[in-house]
């Protein structure tokens, strides 16, 4: 069986390395990490990730600026997105001018099996085209 690729797009490096060491014990996931949104976007279209979850306060290119971009590219459009966050509440990131409605959100205090059971809840189920 392929593993499931998760690209992680988070300016902190540490906490990338974390999360890939976590998802990656589980011999389900193959995890790519982007320390900013440009290298997320690149990485993105080269890999074709099953899904990615992305951190939403970046300096230079926020979550907000990356999802724009992920949904206006053909090659990477449809691909699932769940937001991290530090700082927004789940209700925030909720509410109706809130740039992550209609997408998961973790914030970044998850546990690893409430991080792999949303993976497995949003990785996407069919193979690459």
């Amino acid at each position: 069986m392929d593993k499931k690729k998760v690209l992680v797009i988070d300016d902190e490096e540490q906490f990338c390395n974390l999360v890939k060491k976590n998802i990656e014990k589980t011999d389900e996931f193959e995890v790519n990490i982007a320390t900013n949104g440009d290298d997320g976007i690149r990485l993105a279209r080269e890999i074709k990730p099953d899904l990615i979850l992305l951190d939403m306060v970046m300096p230079e290119m926020d979550g907000a600026d990356v999802i724009s971009l992920i949904r206006n590219d053909k090659v990477i459009k449809d691909t699932p997105v769940v937001f991290l966050t530090a700082i927004v509440r789940e209700e925030e990131a909720n509410s109706q001018t809130s740039f992550t409605r209609g997408y998961s959100l973790l914030a970044k205090t998850v546990t690893v099996g409430e991080l792999i059971t949303c993976i497995k809840k949003n990785v996407r189920r069919s193979a690459q085209p």
